[in-house]
C-alpha cells in the first residue's frame, strides 16, 4: 500500500491507528480488530484513543491533529466519532503525503490543511465493506474492513469515487478586540486541563498573561511554577495554550465549558 503520491513504498502493512469514542466497555474496538485482522492477519494495530467524549467530533479532529505527526509516515488512521451514523452523510478516505484518514466525512478531518491533501475518495465500493452494513455500527462494517484493504496493498483507485473536498469544521480562531486576543476554550483532557484556541506562536514576552472565569493567569512554563491548587497557563504537549490547576482539575475548579471566553491580554 502506498500514501505517498511521488511513488515511494512505505512499510507494509501499515500501521493502523485507531481513534474512537467507543470506550473500552463494550465490544466495539474489539470487533473492529477482528475485522481488520480477518482481512489482513499481518496488520499492526495502533490504540491510539477509544477516549473521545462520546459524539464529540471537535475533541476527535483535535486529537488526530495533536497527535499524527509522532507517528509513523504511512500511518492510516482510522477515525469513528460518528453521531451521524447511519444517515447521509459520505464515509470517506482522505490521502496526504505523510499519512491517510478512513473515517466519516463529518468534520472529523477538518485539521487538514487543503494544501497537503492529495486525494479524497468516497468509500462507495460494496466490494471492499461488510455485507449487510448496520446503520449503526460503521466502524465495523465499512472503515475497519476498508482500512484493512487498504493495509492488504488495494489500491486507492479501488475506494470508490473520488471526491473534490471534505466537510469541515468551523474550527475556532483567536480575534482581535480590545482587551487583546479573545479566544475560547475548545475541549478538555481527562486532568480537567482546558485547551484552548491560542497556540504558542500567539504569546510573546508583552503577551503572557490571560483572563478567564474572572481571574488574570500568568502564562508560565510548567504546572510546578505555581503553588498546589493553583491555576496556571501553560503550552501543552499539543502546542496549544491551556489552562491548568495544579493537583487539580481547572474545568471543576474555575468552573470552565467548552466555548467559555479566554482573553491573552496585551
Amino acid at each position: 500500500m502506498r500514501v505517498s503520491s511521488t511513488g515511494n513504498p512505505v512499510k507494509h502493512p501499515p500501521l493502523l491507528a485507531l481513534t474512537t469514542d467507543f470506550g473500552l466497555n463494550d465490544i466495539y474496538v474489539g470487533v473492529m480488530k477482528g475485522v481488520i485482522l480477518s482481512i489482513c492477519p499481518g496488520a499492526r494495530i495502533l490504540d491510539l484513543t477509544h477516549g473521545i467524549p462520546p459524539q464529540d467530533v471537535l475533541a476527535g479532529c483535535l486529537a488526530l491533529e495533536a497527535a499524527r505527526r509522532y507517528l509513523p509516515t504511512g500511518t492510516v488512521h482510522v477515525a469513528v466519532v460518528d453521531p451521524g451514523v447511519g444517515t447521509d452523510r459520505r464515509a470517506v478516505a482522505v490521502r496526504t503525503d505523510r499519512d491517510a484518514f478512513v473515517g466519516p466525512d463529518n468534520g472529523l478531518f477538518s485539521f487538514l490543511a487543503p494544501a497537503e491533501i492529495r486525494e479524497v475518495r468516497y468509500l462507495d465500493n460494496p466490494q471492499l465493506t461488510l455485507t449487510p452494513r448496520s446503520a449503526t455500527f460503521h466502524g465495523r462494517d465499512v472503515f475497519a474492513p476498508v482500512a484493512a484493504h487498504l493495509a492488504e496493498g488495494t489500491d486507492w483507485s479501488e475506494l470508490g469515487t473520488l471526491a473534490t473536498e471534505i466537510s469541515r469544521l468551523p474550527l475556532p480562531k483567536p480575534e482581535v478586540s480590545p482587551d487583546g486576543f479573545t479566544g475560547q476554550v475548545l475541549t478538555f483532557d481527562r486532568f480537567g486541563n482546558a485547551v484552548t484556541s491560542f497556540r504558542a506562536d500567539h504569546l510573546s514576552p508583552e503577551r503572557n498573561r490571560v483572563r478567564v472565569a474572572g481571574q488574570e493567569i500568568q502564562v508560565k512554563t510548567t504546572y510546578g511554577d505555581v503553588g498546589p491548587g493553583q491555576p496556571v497557563a501553560l503550552v501543552g504537549s499539543s502546542g496549544r495554550l491551556e489552562i491548568a490547576v495544579r493537583d487539580g482539575d481547572a474545568r471543576r475548579v474555575l468552573g470552565l465549558d467548552r466555548g467559555s471566553r479566554v482573553v491573552l491580554e496585551t
